[in-house]
């Protein structure tokens, strides 16, 4: 079997994972080659997610890099064993690989937090909201380009609505609710949408006001998405060139860091909700 060519985030991630336990036990890709009996090439492809590897050949690996964290291993075998094919690989040659990327990542968490100052979050977009939000990208996309982002970022909304959803926290800056994206009807409807999507039981919307002040994080748009084991979280951040995502241990803490000390400007759920009304109600 030929390597993949275009490998998911969930795929490199595994493969991150390997490459980490392999450096911490200061072995080679030779070293763990001579350890499956396998040529070099096959472990690099894997750690770049090129290559898949069973359950069995990843604790064989992690006894040999002297790894004992079971739970830790466990997930990276579990990872292995999910061959079906989510939702979002019908975009596959109709989006930027990212695209579905971000929906894998969110799809596979066990919690996802999310903090942005000038959007609204995409899992909890409305379809006239994200059409106004792709009706300005730049360069401009037809009629049929964007009304295919728009499904795609309403299908993500699937996470939320399953038996077994993950726990979603979102933290919006008061910026973000007052742009009125495709004007005043869409942007009302948008707040009452955000306003019962708050009520949920797994879902957790607060705002940080504009009396707040300065506070971390401020301009970024930040998904973490917890795993299973947190050395297994993925960051993704948006840039004006699309997604970039990471997961090195000094980055996942830093951002765990910016969710905690952006808690002092925070309003707590229900003054969140009433803040949100107040808003919508000047519209």
């Amino acid at each position: 079997m030929p390597p993949r060519s275009n490998p998911t985030i969930r795929q490199r991630r595994l493969g991150a994972a390997l490459r980490h336990l392999r450096e911490q036990a200061d072995m080679s890709a030779l070293d763990a080659a001579a350890v499956l009996g396998v040529d070099r090439t096959r472990i690099s492809n894997t750690e770049a997610g090129r290559f898949g590897i069973s359950p069995a050949r990843i604790r064989v690996l992690a006894s040999n890099y002297g790894c004992t964290d079971d739970g830790l291993i466990d997930a990276l075998a579990a990872m292995t064993q999910d061959h079906t094919k989510g939702w979002w690989e019908t975009y596959r040659d109709a989006l930027p690989a990212f695209f579905l990327d971000i929906a894998e990542l969110e799809w596979h968490a066990v919690r996802i937090r999310n903090a942005l100052t000038s959007h609204i979050p995409g899992l909890l977009q409305t379809a006239d909201h994200a059409r106004a939000i792709f009706d300005l990208v730049i360069p401009a996309m037809s009629a049929e380009e964007i009304e295919t982002r728009v499904a795609h970022r309403l299908e993500r909304h699937r996470v939320l609505d399953r038996d077994d959803p993950p726990a979603y926290e979102a933290v919006v800056h008061e910026s973000a609710l007052r742009m009125q994206f495709g004007g005043r009807s869409v942007a009302r409807a948008q707040l009452e949408s955000l306003l019962e999507a708050s009520e949920r039981e797994h879902v957790s919307l607060r705002v940080i006001p504009f009396a707040a002040g300065s506070f971390p994080g401020a301009g970024q748009t930040i998904l973490y998405a917890c795993a299973s084991v947190p050395q297994l979280d993925t960051v993704q951040l948006d840039t004006s060139h699309g997604s970039v995502f990471v997961d090195s241990e000094m980055q996942l803490a830093n951002y765990r860091l910016l969710f905690d000390m952006m808690e002092p400007c925070v309003l707590g759920e229900s003054e969140s909700r009433e803040f949100i009304h107040e808003i919508a109600r000047q519209l």
